[in-house]
């Protein structure tokens, strides 16, 4: 079988990839987990998370009704290092809602024409309207992170990106948006498990691209840039959720949490939607690199 970038992600692994690393993922079973800073050694029993999974999507779709009926306009913003598990959690988040007023936002390269106007222009004309929820799948956040770390924006740019942004998203809670910013994190042998996964299934092969395979190089580039965007861009009014999500399951479960107990929408059952487990969901002082 041909292996994307012939077989890049692999040869990483091999040649340069830190032996604790390789190590981590050698010795490790399935379902184990790989971080040894991850408060839990093994990922959640599917039952579990089935059950649980469920009763979320049931209140989700309550609060989707909610937001229609009201005209409420909730933005789901996902950010995070590559294989966080951004596509997967925003899959489960939309997976029972009406497509009608659930969207998703996965922008591609800007076009010459976009590369010539407002940075946020771009992201602003994709906001939601009244009784729509928006999932953003990645964001304007790539200036503080992808673009810094590939060199694809000037340091003049990035800093007026900086002293913009909090006064971007304070314009959109004051006018009334439900704004979550969640910042899914990732271990580093875990991320290489997940590409190599990725590097052998079909089915999966569409998801990796030359940032990917380039930025398995830029480990410590990459944690500089989403150490200084957390701390630049943590507000009161746009407050980052730092997600670990070394489990999907767990990361899953705690986004939807989240999401649904800072909402007051109607015929809301408060058992189902719990509360997020602090170890793995928080602000950015549980951050790891």
């Amino acid at each position: 079988m041909d292996l994307p970038f012939d077989g890049a992600i692999s040869a990483f692994h091999d040649n340069e990839a830190p032996r604790e690393v390789r190590d981590a993922i050698a010795r490790a079973d399935e379902d184990d987990i790989l971080s040894a800073s991850y408060p839990y050694t093994e990922e959640m029993k599917k039952k579990t998370y089935k059950k649980e999974l469920k009763a979320l999507q049931i209140e989700l779709v309550k609060m989707q009704a909610w937001a229609r009926e009201t005209g409420a306009r909730v933005v789901c913003l996902f950010e995070g290092r590559d294989a966080a598990g951004k596509g997967g959690t925003i899959k489960r988040f939309r997976e029972n809602l009406n497509p009608r007023g659930a969207r998703v936002v996965a922008l591609g390269k800007p076009s010459e024409t976009e590369q010539g106007q407002w940075y946020f222009q771009r992201y602003a004309q994709h906001l939601p309207t009244a009784g729509e929820i928006v999932f953003y799948d990645r964001s304007w956040y790539n200036r503080g992170v992808v673009e810094k770390v590939f060199d694809f924006c000037t340091e003049d740019q990035r800093e007026r990106f900086f002293t913009q942004v909090p006064d971007f998203e304070k314009m959109l809670v004051d006018d009334g948006i439900h704004l979550f910013k969640f910042w899914l994190n990732v271990g580093r042998s875990e991320q290489l498990r997940r590409f190599m996964d990725r590097e052998k299934d079909p089915l999966k092969q569409w998801k990796l691209s030359w940032i990917d395979v380039e930025g398995l190089k830029k480990w410590d580039a990459y944690s500089e840039a989403i150490r200084e965007t957390l701390w630049r861009s943590h507000s009161g009014h746009a407050p980052w959720t730092i997600v670990r999500s070394d489990d999907k399951k767990r990361a899953r479960i705690a986004a939807m949490r989240h999401v649904l107990s800072q909402l007051d929408y109607s015929r809301k059952t408060p058992k189902a939607v719990g509360t997020p487990d602090p170890l793995i969901c928080g602000g950015p002082d549980i951050w790891d690199a």
